[in-house]
């Protein structure tokens, strides 16, 4: 094994946003720690409301915690020093560290880069002391010539590290060719030059159709594809940007083979991964929808997280939901709200300070009774609870204080951050059809999940398995073996300077 000062690195950017920059360094990831190697990801700055929970209860990007978990290793917020949850159109609370920094505008964020910058360098310089590699992770397309001056998360970082660069282009949304060769004509002799190869994913079809491609690829740019990365239905990877929510349906379908669930599309849906153990369930139909339907289809609905809570039940209001929600209600339906989606459920919202924008209070769908003040600081933790007799485990990340009344408690918090506690949780109607929660993870455990599919009447519905770790850890490898069956392995260790016996050689 090496012995040096710092940990070589080698970074992962793309021609453009969700063109699967984050599988690709999840199985980066895996196939060095399958090698023997301590490997930590590192993304400086990642802009989502898909959040999770380190095990010190601080906060960072779903995706990063994912590609730890690729990588065998503990995640930690230095593999995300800064993160950005939008609030609005034009502003984010900003997470440095894990807690919470402060509000900022995209003027008043662009001001504050290069202290910003100090912090990313210093949680890349902690991670390549403690382990041999370190996979860097870009944001978007690498070449917005309007923002390079200023950037802390592509090229800067990349430079800074000394890390060769793998440019992934997803060839699914088509003009593969011009999103690598404008990539590369978009940006300077100094980053070009850090360009070691290209990934081409997301190909359908026969790949050796593709050939020609490969080497049009090649001479055009000079650089070397390392490979063509199939599109995969066989692996089951939490996503960074989920295509699914995406992909609204008009309407739900009026003579449905399965059950079907309904997810209320928010406009700023946060932590949708909570529904992804439902897309896997044999009998069960999901669908997405962001205008109001006929709902009487639907075995139950749910109202996701959010990361503007006003705002969307603002929005819930004026397209019409809360008067169909409370309607199929009224006609014998079930509700299940998470975090958000659970405050939404309530009497009123309320943010006297403006955490959320402008001061204030709004009326909520009145399906449970409860009323939420949103207040700081914010609650962080990796939770375990029981429902009754089932035990489950989640995360927690929320603004606000909840009333319940006494005895609509359906679920105790038993442990928070692997410390022992006993905490009620969320809300039950007195009609026992609707019911909220703070606790994102929900469905990842089979035996709640199973409770609460009988509760709704979905009893034909079979779920036989936790989305846990261990679960997690086989769809890893497929990933790693995904990797290389199609990817030039060697060349990727010769970009790090990893030899056949087993140690790094070279600068």
């Amino acid at each position: 094994m090496k012995n040096k000062s710092k940990a070589p690195c080698i970074a992962i950017l793309g021609t453009g946003s969700d063109v699967g920059k984050s599988i690709v360094v999840t199985a980066i990831c895996r196939f060095f720690a399958d090698l023997g190697l301590r490997v930590a990801p590192y993304k400086s700055q990642n802009m989502s409301n898909n959040s999770g929970v380190t095990p010190e209860g601080l906060e960072m990007g779903r995706a990063q915690i994912v590609q730890a978990e690729g990588a065998g290793v503990v995640p930690h917020v230095d593999m995300n020093p800064i993160l950005l949850k939008p609030t609005s159109d034009v502003g984010s609370q900003v997470i440095v560290n894990g807690l919470v920094w402060q509000n900022c505008s995209a003027g008043s964020y662009h001001k504050k880069k290069k202290e910003l910058f100090a912090v990313a360098t210093e949680a890349l310089d902690r991670l390549r002391d403690k382990y041999d590699l370190v996979v860097i992770e870009g944001a978007g397309s690498c070449a917005e010539v309007n923002l390079m001056t200023h950037d802390i998360v592509n090229f800067k970082i990349a430079e800074y590290a000394e890390a060769p660069v793998i440019l992934v282009g997803d060839i699914h949304r088509g003009g593969v060719f011009a999103q690598i060769a404008g990539t590369l004509d978009c940006i300077p002799d100094s980053c070009r030059k850090l360009v070691q190869g290209v990934i081409i994913n997301r190909f359908r079809g026969d790949i050796s159709l593709f050939h020609d491609g490969v080497q049009w690829i090649e001479n055009k740019t000079q650089k070397k594809v390392l490979g063509v990365l199939p599109w995969y239905t066989h692996i089951e990877i939490e996503a960074e940007d989920s295509v699914v929510i995406e992909q609204v349906s008009k309407k739900l379908p009026d003579h449905p083979e399965n059950h079907l669930l309904a997810v209320i599309r928010l406009p700023h849906i946060a932590n949708f991964n909570d529904i992804d153990p439902l897309l896997h369930l044999k009998g069960l139909d999901v669908h997405f929808l962001d205008r109001v339907c006929d709902l009487d289809k639907a075995g139950a609905i749910i109202i996701p997280g959010s990361k503007n809570t006003r705002a969307d039940l603002l929005w819930l209001h004026k397209q019409g939901w809360s008067d169909a929600i409370k309607t199929y209600v009224d006609n014998g339906g079930y509700v299940f709200g998470i975090c958000a989606g659970y405050q939404i459920m309530g009497k009123k919202v309320v943010d006297p300070e403006g955490f959320e924008g402008k001061p204030g209070e709004t009326e909520g769908l009145s399906l449970i009774p409860v009323e939420t003040v949103l207040t700081a600081p914010k609650m962080t933790s990796l939770s375990r609870f029981r429902w009754q007799e089932s035990e489950g485990f989640g995360y927690e990340i929320h603004m606000g204080h909840t009333t319940v009344p006494k005895g609509r408690h359906p679920f105790r918090i038993k442990e928070r951050n692997a410390e022992p506690v006993d905490f009620p949780d969320g809300c039950l109607s007195e009609n026992n059809r609707c019911i909220g929660t703070y606790l994102h993870g929900f469905f990842n455990s089979a035996e709640i999940t199973q409770k609460w599919l009988h509760m709704i009447g979905m009893d034909s519905v079979s779920c036989e398995k936790d989305r846990g770790l261990e679960e997690r850890n086989k769809q890893y490898d497929l990933l790693a073996d995904h990797l290389k069956k199609y990817i030039d392995v060697d060349y990727l260790k010769g970009l790090v300077h990893y030899n056949s016996s087993g140690c790094f050689s070279g600068s």
